[in-house]
């Protein structure tokens, strides 16, 4: 049963090291990037070490997400690793172009994230993103741009897109904030 898993798939560590591999980095790799050792670092994986705030600070770096990502929710033991509540949701990326990303699921350890996204009015990105992903979206309310290899799409309230590793940048030129479900295999966050 999914409620079975081991304490340690339930952990900051197995969050790190979920992220390092979604990022092609050996522990060795982001040992370097952290000056710290590879058996320290894998003891953190493993959950057998407690990394500090200054720690953080530097894996978060190294990983590219945000710190607040990397704190665990205080969901009571029972509801942890299987239930998300709406006022718990961890935040997950850099809120940049005015995009706000909170995590739906329950931590980074599964061969997929689902993510809450609100995509402020005037939010863009305007770099293409490239990543060996697959991802499907649905937009829940507002109304969204979306390139995807150089075809533009405009997207409402009901529709829904998949992305396989293609070129794709985003747009919310509308009033109104855009939400949307997006989920990404494997876990980028």
């Amino acid at each position: 049963m999914i409620h079975d898993l081991p304490p340690e798939s339930r952990t900051l560590g197995a969050d790190i090291r979920a992220l390092r591999k979604a990022r092609g980095l050996t522990l060795t790799d982001l040992g370097i990037a952290l000056d710290r050792s590879v058996g320290w670092l894998s003891q953190v994986e493993r959950g057998l070490s407690e990394p500090s705030i200054s720690d953080l600070r530097g894996i978060a770096k190294a990983l590219d997400v945000s710190v607040s990502s990397l704190f665990r929710s205080d969901a009571p033991e029972h509801e942890q690793g299987l239930i998300v509540r709406a006022t718990a949701r961890r935040p997950i990326g850099s809120r940049s172009a005015g995009l706000v990303e909170e995590l739906l699921s329950p931590d980074l350890t599964d061969d997929f994230e689902v993510l809450h996204s609100t995509f402020e009015p005037g939010a863009e990105i305007t770099e293409t993103v490239t990543r060996p992903t697959q991802e499907v979206g649905y937009v829940v309310s507002g109304k969204l741009e979306l390139w995807i290899a150089g075809k533009t799409y405009s997207l409402n309230a009901g529709d829904s897109f998949r992305v396989r590793g293609e070129p794709f940048r985003w747009k919310n030129p509308h009033a109104h904030p855009c939400v949307a479900i997006w989920v990404i295999a494997p876990p980028v966050y």
